[in-house]
């Protein structure tokens, strides 16, 4: 078992704190990439809207989120004591499962069989959508 990532907030509060945070980064990360793309200034003030600018922060803080990465039956271990509502997707019957625990207990999951960094990423969209997305 082991961990990827950098931040598991532990309260709500610290969540929206690393949230709000990663605003100015977002927009950083969209003007450069707009630059590179050879936005002229017409196309950049067209294209780059605040919905734009608004997924990328939720990418940026979903991509730091801390998530732990291990077999099935330590997943299983650690479930059952877990405090709040866990939401698992993928099949039961592979071996490896990632999962990430809010700052209100509840948790997601996602199984995998072999392909780690990919589990990683869906599970990182899924945490942002059930566990952050009402709350920062």
């Amino acid at each position: 078992m082991h961990t990827v990532g950098t931040f598991s907030p532990a309260s709500i509060e610290a969540a929206r704190e690393r949230y709000e945070a990663a605003g100015s980064a977002a927009q950083t990360v969209v003007r450069e990439v707009a630059k590179a793309m050879a936005f002229d200034r017409d196309e950049y003030d067209d294209r780059v809207t605040s919905d734009v600018v608004e997924t990328a922060r939720d990418a940026l803080f979903a991509s730091m989120l801390e998530v732990t990465v291990g077999s099935r039956e330590e997943f299983e271990e650690w479930r059952e004591s877990a405090d709040g509502e866990v939401t698992t997707v993928g099949h039961e019957s592979v071996d490896h499962v990632v999962w990430h625990a809010g700052p209100d207990g509840n948790a997601v999951a996602a199984t995998f069989q072999d392909e780690e960094d990919a589990a990683v990423a869906t599970l990182r969209r899924q945490a942002f959508g059930r566990l952050y997305r009402e709350i920062v």
